[in-house]
């Protein structure tokens, strides 16, 4: 059974019973989206952790640690130079 078919059987048990009809399947997705990424703010934040920018600092940290540079990572920001970091 799929979504659409869920919300036409708890349509008619709601209209059965006297209810309100229950939102539309997707209807809250982007109101939950923001409220699960608000989460993961405030508990970065009670954490003592940054709120934002974590996961372009992480990839940065990933791609430095796998050129070998320690540094930013940045093409021709190597400490050999830019000709020998291709």
């Amino acid at each position: 059974m799929d979504a659409i078919q869920q919300h036409m059987i708890d349509s008619y048990r709601a209209a059965q019973r006297g209810e309100p009809a229950p939102p539309l399947p997707g209807r809250h997705d982007w109101a939950v989206a923001r409220e699960a990424r608000d989460r993961a703010r405030f508990d970065a934040v009670i954490a003592g952790r940054p709120a934002r920018g974590r996961r372009r600092a992480a990839l940065r940290s990933l791609i430095a640690r796998s050129r070998g540079t320690g540094g930013c990572g940045a093409p021709g920001h190597s400490p050999a130079g830019p000709a020998e970091s291709r």
